[in-house]
């Protein structure tokens, strides 16, 4: 009797420990599930275009505040892009220029922006228009702008970029 009752237990303490296993088991396989419902669902162009749209007025914004962490989280680290007055630059150049208390920003605006998608790259274009001083002189000025996406596993991250200075130039730092 004793023996049949160990062997009880021994077969109970076996069932037991085998549930939470499968109910893991059960989860990892509804979690694939839901991942690959996820990769195989179609993405809404509309919603790719404004999170594009978004970055682009965040990052009028993050010039007003002066904000380089904007730029360190959405810029590429081998960004590359041209200033309106020909100059190239890297993207630790650009969050130095940015973040440079030479210009004080008392407005600068991401408007007019377009987007075109292709598959997993975007192409933005965009007005600024800013108000700042410099050397004591208050001054407005507009450029276009355009940004290079590319999406990866982490998001959308700018890889090149481009100002054009629009008339009358005012001698803009960026």
């Amino acid at each position: 009797m004793m023996k049949l009752a160990g062997i009880a237990t021994v077969a109970m303490m076996l069932l037991l420990a085998e549930g939470p296993r499968q109910q893991d088991e059960r989860a990892a396989a509804e979690r694939n599930d839901c991942i690959r419902h996820c990769l195989t669902q179609p993405v809404d162009p509309e919603l790719r275009r404004q999170e594009i749209v978004s970055l682009e007025r965040e990052a009028g914004h993050a010039i007003q505040l002066r904000n380089g962490s904007f730029f360190r989280r959405v810029y590429s680290d081998d960004f590359a892009g041209t200033l309106s007055h020909g100059q190239q630059v890297n993207k630790a150049q650009w969050i130095a220029l940015v973040q440079s208390d030479a210009v004080t920003y008392e407005n600068f605006n991401a408007s007019d922006v377009r987007v075109q998608i292709y598959q997993d790259m975007a192409i933005a274009t965009c007005l600024w228009s800013s108000r700042f001083s410099s050397k004591g002189q208050r001054l407005s000025h507009q450029m276009r702008a355009i940004h290079v996406y590319l999406n990866g596993a982490s998001g959308w991250h700018v890889v090149s970029g481009q100002i054009t200075n629009l008339p009358p130039d005012v001698g803009q730092p960026l």
